[in-house]
Formats: structure tokens, C-alpha cells, sequence
């Protein structure tokens, strides 16, 4: 089922006549995409044996779930806050698509770096909306979902560096797959460092979360790219590689 109102990633803009609907889509989406990366988290944690990953990797993971089920809760009361209703809006389950691959450095690379830096820039939206719209308990909130997901980069970063210290080819594989959810994530263009843009990229979180300013730089660019090459074959084909390796 299409939901017309998803067809295009719209600014939060508080100057514009729809501007709570706009916000009101956001944070449904904001609680559907905790969710699943709880799941995510969750999965990850379980599914691999003391010997394929770090323990202390499998602790980071069940952290991030106890952060991501807080999150949900969160998302709920300002849902309610903002005058929406759960369901009000069809969503989609790639992030949870993107935790499912079979080697945890791509979970990693695709779930950690890529939609959780995504979190990052929609947190930090978010927070600034609240802030232009003199809502204390929306700034609050947002606020401290961010450092949350600041931290969840960095654990993403940190621990894809380390599992590939001595594998740089799985490594490069791993970082590829993480371009790939980029490119899905970045709505054929809505999101970039552009004036225009609907996300900004949040530059400075990013780079606290471990992102090198040449890695922004690319996502930008490949935002750019998305625009010229047209959103929908830009999504089209990025959701099919997603599929394709976590079939």
C-alpha cells in the first residue's frame, strides 16, 4: 500500500501553511524507523557467536537497544504532543532490511553509520523546529535523542574499524554497502548541504560521531547526483541492491 503523502521528503518549514502535518509525518516516521533499528540492535546482539564478533561489541548493541526502546517511548508522547495518532501514515521496514544482512560489519556500516547518521541530520532538524516553534518539550526531547544517536555512529565507527583492522578489502566492501543506503536515504536529493535541501546534513554531529569531512562531502555530492539522475531511479535502484545483499 502507497501512502501519496510519502512521495516527497517536504522541509519543516515553520513559515508554510501545512507546517504541523509536515512535522506530524516526521515524527511518525522518526517512531516507526525506532522500531526497527531496536530490532536492529537486537539482532545483532543475538545472532553472532562470541568468536565472530567482540563481546564487548554484542554490549554496545544491547545498549543501543535499551537507547532505542527509550526512543520509542519518547516518539510516542510527542506524537501524542503534536496531535498525531500511531498509524496515521504507512511507512516502510528498510532500515530493518539494511539490519538483516548476514556479516555484522555491514549491519554496522548500513544500520550504525549510514541511518543512524541519517538520525543524526533529522534529530538535529527536529530539534531546531522545536526550537524556531518555542516548544520547549519537543527541543528537549530531540536533543536528547541526538547525543543518543551521535553515540550510536560512534560505536558503528569504531567497531567497523576495529573487525576490519586486518581485512581492508571487507572493509571497502562493507563502506560500499554503506553508500548504497546513503544513496536510498538521501530521498533522490532531499537531503544535502544545499540551501534547498528539505534534511540538512548536521556537518558538526556527524564529524563528532566519528564521519571524516571528506565522508559528508560524498554524501552531499551523492545527493547532488540523485537530484540530476532523477529521485526515482536513484531509489529504485538502491532499494534493489539493499535487497539483493541481505537476500
Amino acid at each position: 500500500m502507497s501512502d501519496p503523502r510519502n512521495s516527497v521528503v517536504r522541509s519543516i518549514d515553520p513559515a508554510v501553511e501545512d507546517v504541523d502535518e509536515r512535522a506530524r509525518r516526521q515524527m511518525h516516521g522518526i517512531f516507526v524507523g525506532e522500531i526497527q533499528a531496536l530490532e536492529g540492535a537486537g539482532r545483532t546482539a543475538f545472532d553472532f557467536q562470541d568468536g565472530e564478533v567482540p563481546f564487548e561489541l554484542k554490549l554496545d548493541m544491547a545498549r543501543q537497544c535499551w537507547d532505542e526502546a527509550r526512543h520509542c517511548e519518547i516518539s510516542v508522547k510527542l506524537t501524542d504532543h503534536m496531535g498525531g495518532e500511531l498509524g496515521e501514515y504507512t511507512e516502510f521496514t528498510t532500515l530493518f532490511e539494511a539490519a538483516c544482512h548476514d556479516d555484522p560489519v555491514f549491519r554496522l556500516a548500513g544500520v550504525n553509520r549510514a541511518l543512524e547518521g541519517l538520525a543524526i541530520d533529522v534529530f538535529s532538524m527536529m530539534r531546531d523546529f522545536g526550537e524556531e516553534m518555542s516548544d520547549p518539550v519537543m527541543y528537549f526531547c530531540e536533543d536528547w535523542m541526538l547525543a543518543d544517536e551521535v553515540t550510536h555512529v560512534k560505536m558503528g565507527s569504531r567497531w567497523l574499524r576495529e573487525v576490519t583492522e586486518k581485512d581492508p578489502e571487507r572493509r571497502t566492501k562493507a563502506l560500499d554497502f554503506q553508500k548504497v543506503v546513503d544513496q536510498l536515504f538521501n530521498f533522490g536529493g532531499a537531503r544535502g548541504d544545499d540551501p534547498e535541501a528539505a534534511i540538512q546534513l548536521a556537518r558538526q554531529f556527524r564529524e563528532m560521531a566519528g564521519f571524516s569531512s571528506g565522508e559528508v562531502d560524498e554524501i552531499a555530492e551523492m545527493s547532488r547526483q540523485a537530484r540530476d539522475a532523477g529521485a526515482v531511479a536513484s531509489q529504485t535502484g538502491a532499494m534493489d541492491e539493499i535487497r539483493a545483499a541481505t537476500a
